[in-house]
């Protein structure tokens, strides 16, 4: 167990990164990278997680599979749900050892391809405006009521429940905030009594121009439509420019729509208006689509057994005109 207490301000601090991102689905590989800034030799390194707080003071377990040495990169070859969290680390060397300080937290959301909980959220999109209502519920198919809204906001960088908020209250596996503010922007998910986390959504609040994009990922082979929308007008529909990962994608329309969605179009999503100004951005994450495999599965066999009549007389036909060529071969030869 280490504890925020055990280290001075002054100390050399340690810098956590990741790569390829911080979102990610079941199976997809990941690299949590730590250095220390103007000093990049002899340095081995631990990670942690980060369990939350008791009397004011950060608590972070060590991972039992942290490798300790050296090179600063703690890889996940498949990403599970149990790697869900938020991750720090610490960098050591010399004898006697000298230790950093902590480093900045790194959270790593996974979603699961088939969760056993669902959270629901209402209204029915990840951006939601400034002194609305937000209800955010967990529900399983046994109707369970076991399970707690958590929240990591991006203001405290905590971990803790979503009664936490100002305005925020839980009644069984419901949370309801209202009014919301933008402290209350973050990633939300259901917490078993156990402490497993499931199916993170990330939450933005923003006082004017939002994204209207699904809470939860979008199979592939789907339709996805995204909306700009602007408290201020009526109807709230803008029109706008729509961005992928910073880059214009669609100009000047009132809905962006992808026909058939593919693992391509994952990404950050944004809109922009001239005039009333640019939402936040929002991750859009895309599964496989397992349907869609056993429909080309069948669409190959049918294929094969469609020609298959043609092959099988082919065949036929070749094996007789072999037979017929040797009994001719056999006629031909003189006895001995």
């Amino acid at each position: 167990m280490l504890l925020m207490s055990d280290f001075s301000a002054s100390d050399p601090r340690a810098v956590l990164s990741v790569s390829p991102q911080t979102w990610l689905t079941e199976g997809d590989p990941v690299t949590l990278i730590c250095e220390v800034n103007g000093s990049s030799t002899g340095w081995t390194f631990s990670w942690f997680t980060d369990t939350g707080s008791s009397d004011s003071r950060y608590r972070y377990d060590l991972l039992s599979d942290s490798s300790r040495g050296a090179g600063g990169n703690y890889t996940v070859s498949s990403a599970a749900l149990k790697h869900t969290g938020v991750y720090v680390c610490r960098a050591k060397r010399g004898e006697p050892a000298y230790n950093t300080t902590i480093s900045n937290k790194q959270p790593l959301w996974v979603t699961g391809v088939s969760p056993p909980v669902s959270l629901i959220v209402r209204p029915n999109r990840t951006q939601h405006f400034t002194s609305d209502s937000l209800s955010l519920s967990c529900e399983d198919q046994s109707n369970s009521t076991g399970w707690t809204v958590r929240r990591y906001t991006d203001s405290w960088e905590k971990l803790e429940d979503c009664s936490s908020s100002v305005s925020g209250s839980q009644t069984g596996s419901t949370c309801t905030i209202s009014p919301t503010i933008t402290h209350d922007t973050g990633v939300y998910w259901c917490e078993s009594e156990s402490g497993e986390k499931y199916h993170p959504v990330n939450i933005t609040v923003h006082p004017d121009v939002i994204l209207e994009s699904p809470v939860h990922p979008v199979t592939e082979g789907e339709t996805l439509t995204l909306r700009c929308l602007d408290r201020h007008t009526t109807p709230p529909n803008l029109r706008a420019d729509f961005y992928k990962d910073g880059s214009l994608i669609q100009s000047q329309t009132t809905e962006m729509i992808i026909s058939t969605v593919s693992k391509s179009h994952e990404g950050f999503y944004s809109c922009k208006h001239r005039e009333r100004g640019e939402s936040p951005k929002s991750w859009i994450s895309v599964t496989a689509s397992h349907s869609g495999s056993q429909i080309s599965v069948l669409h190959t066999l049918s294929s094969v057994l469609a020609v298959s009549p043609y092959l099988l007389v082919t065949v036929v036909l070749i094996f007789k005109c072999c037979r017929m060529r040797a009994a001719s071969v056999e006629e031909q030869e003189p006895a001995i």
